[in-house]
This record gives C-alpha cells, structure tokens and sequence, in this order.
C-alpha cells in the first residue's frame, strides 16, 4: 500500500511533548507512522501491530532496514488478540484507523479491509487507547472530519478527552476534509484549536504544510 498524506500529516503533527518512553501504533500497514516517530524522537520501545500478513512482513522488512531497528517491534495479531493479555502501558498510542472516503473505490479486497471501519471499529480503537494508554500518554489519530464530534464524544465515554484538533483542507476554498486530534486522560477547557491547508495550487504546497513534513519527504 502506497504512503498516504493522511498518515504523513499524522506522524509529522503528533505532538511529543511528553517525551514518549513507549510508543504503539495501532493497525501500522507497512510501518511509516512508527518509523516517523522513531525517527522524530528516542523513544526506547516503539511497538507496532498489524493483523494483514502482507502488510506485516513489508513492515518488519522496513524496520529492519531502518536507522531505528533496534527500537521498532512487530506484533502480527488483531486488536482483540493483541487486548487479550496487555502487557504494557504506552506513552503514545498512534493510529491511522481505516476509513472510507467520500470519493473511495476499492479496488481490491485487501485494500478495501485497510480503508474500511469495520476492520478497525472506532470504538473499539478508543476502548483500547483508554486501556493501554498511560497516566500522561497521549492518543493521536486522524479521522474524517464529519467523525470529529461522534468521535470526541465516544472518547470522552472512555474518559479520553481532546488538548489538540487541527482541520485539515486540500485547499484555501476546499472542505475540511480531515481532523487530527490528540487526546489525554486529563479534560481541559483550553483544547487547542487550529487549520492546516496543504496546497496553495496543485502539488504547490503551503509553507505551513511544507514546515510540518519536510523531514520525511526526499524532494519538498
């Protein structure tokens, strides 16, 4: 599966201010969140799970041929055989969780399981953060815009609650289209709030845009 700017956006924005020790991501395809983050900060122990066999073997290929390969782990499971016997907690919980797009044609039938909910139900996505997540962790996703609210909602429920939401557009005169939200077990009444656009004109990016991800793009 190609990289998408979904999972750029989320692995550049993800805030780590809380110096993260432990580190998972949740449904990694073929691993680039968990090695963005390996490469943004030091965390220890960056643990990654993938229950598609494909997708795990390209994963555990790209962490071994990684500069970080010695902090990056693999579990082939699901979410439910992965919850069964938690063994740890995590100082940051990453997940580009599946989803159709308004515009979306699957294409193929492993495809279609990476980009639809059904294989990743938010709540049970939520449910876990709130299980494995640590007292300060931090829970980072991206997620279609029309889902922010029923999302935040579903999380407050788990008493995870939103610090950080920036909406994202293609363009100045576009829809928001996504939401990256970090969550806390803390509530604040200060969440801060903000948009991020991605092109001025195509393939002709915003500075902003550009800022955020020019460390994980070869030519930018």
């Amino acid at each position: 599966m190609k990289i998408g700017t979904d999972a750029v956006l989320l692995g550049a924005w993800t805030p780590l201010d809380n110096y993260p020790f432990s580190v998972l991501d949740i449904g990694a395809g073929t691993g680039v969140l968990a090695l963005m983050i390996a490469q943004r900060i030091g965390a220890e122990q960056i643990d990654a799970l993938e229950i598609d066999e494909n997708a795990y073997e390209q994963c555990v290929d790209n962490f071994e041929n990684s500069p970080w390969g010695d902090r990056l782990f693999c579990f082939h499971a699901g979410l439910d055989e992965f919850m069964e016997e938690p063994e740890d907690e995590y100082d940051l919980i990453i997940s580009n969780p599946p989803f159709f797009t308004e515009d979306y044609t699957p294409e193929d039938e492993l495809r279609t399981q990476a980009r639809f909910t059904q294989a990743l139900p938010f709540e049970d996505l939520i449910e876990a953060a709130a299980l494995l997540l640590s007292e300060k962790g931090i829970f980072s996703v991206i997620i279609p815009f029309r889902d922010e609210a029923n999302f935040i909602a579903m999380a407050e429920e788990q008493e995870l609650y939103p610090e950080k939401i920036t909406r994202v557009k293609g363009t100045a005169t576009s829809p928001i289209k996504r939401s990256l939200i970090a969550f806390s077990r803390t509530a604040t009444t200060e969440i801060a709030i903000d948009e991020l656009i991605i092109e001025i004109t195509r393939h002709q990016y915003t500075p902003e845009y550009t800022e955020l991800t020019r460390d994980f793009y070869l030519k930018m």
